[in-house]
């Protein structure tokens, strides 16, 4: 059995208008570069957060979402994003980023990141986890 504990940090505000979306970023980054067992997951307004086109001149803050095309890099594989809450939200996979990892067991093939789950199927993924993290 493996003593490598699983963290999932689960991401409900929207990116802008509070802190809690690029803090669990910069929490997300750190504990990847430590080589924890890193998952994201996005629901409610965090869905928004993954974003294409993401313009924040008019709100005067720094659009940090570029930052999660990097997440592949750190070896963040697993973003589990909420289908109720995208179509909640009248949006789909298409309005997101593209977030791919390069699988070396296969000659660095890109491989997509996101994972598109049902409210029951990310209840399944947050019981299997050691530690949750509410952002």
């Amino acid at each position: 059995m493996s003593d490598t504990k699983k963290f999932l940090y689960i991401n409900r505000k929207a990116p802008y208008g509070t802190i809690y979306a690029w803090e669990s970023l910069e929490v997300v980054l750190i504990g990847a570069a430590f080589e924890q067992d890193v998952s994201l997951a996005f629901m409610d307004d965090g869905v928004y957060q993954l974003m294409k086109g993401q313009d924040t001149s008019a709100i005067g803050m720094k659009n940090f979402s570029p930052t999660y095309a990097a997440l592949g890099d750190y070896e963040i594989t697993k973003i589990f994003v909420e289908k109720e809450s995208l179509e909640e939200r009248g949006l789909t996979l298409d309005d997101l980023q593209h977030l791919v990892w390069e699988d070396e067991d296969e000659d660095w093939a890109e491989k997509d990141s996101i994972r598109l789950v049902s409210r029951a199927e990310l209840g399944d993924v947050m019981a299997e986890q050691d530690v949750l993290f509410n952002f």
